[in-house]
């Protein structure tokens, strides 16, 4: 199987891409949660001990349901980045546990496992949020990370590179 620890860096873009809601406009509109809004940008930009501190602080004064969970959800992405997988696995719990309809959790969850080798609870979290939002790309690309870890391609084709001696 191939070493995923050659791949940090793609698997936190798709962690960032899939986790960070707040910069989706259509989740957080203006900046009535600046520390949110200000955490979600510091995370995108890899500053991500940042981003988690005003996270953090975002979810204290999160206004509703909804900004709650951009937060929890943006917590479990910067911790993963940090490598503070358990942190980040209970920041997506305690998202699931409000809203087990966020797909983005699963993706992430899925991601972590991957990365630490936890096959089959990847598989588990793949399904779950697959059956969400089955045309969502990061989902696909967390799809592939799996595919390619599990069952990697091995190439098909020998090359004979004996020459011949034909005159």
């Amino acid at each position: 199987m191939r070493d995923l620890t050659m791949r940090p860096a793609l698997i936190a873009a798709v962690l960032l891409a899939s986790t960070c809601w707040a910069a989706e406009p259509r989740f957080v509109i203006g900046s009535l949660n600046s520390d949110l809004s200000d955490g979600a940008r510091a995370l995108l930009g890899g500053r991500n001990q940042e981003g988690i501190r005003l996270t953090l602080l975002g979810l204290q004064a999160a206004n509703g349901k909804k900004e709650e969970e951009i937060a929890l959800s943006n917590l479990c992405a910067g911790y993963t980045n940090l490598g503070d997988y358990e942190s980040a696995l209970k920041y997506c719990d305690i998202l699931l546990q409000r809203n087990d309809q966020v797909w983005r959790a699963y993706n992430s969850k899925a991601l972590i496992y991957i990365y630490t080798k936890q096959y089959e609870k990847a598989e588990q979290e793949l399904i779950k949020g697959e059956a969400l939002n089955p045309n969502a790309q990061t989902m696909k690309i967390a799809r592939a990370l799996y595919l390619d870890a599990t069952k990697p391609v091995r190439p098909e084709i020998e090359i004979d590179d004996r020459k011949t001696n034909k005159q």
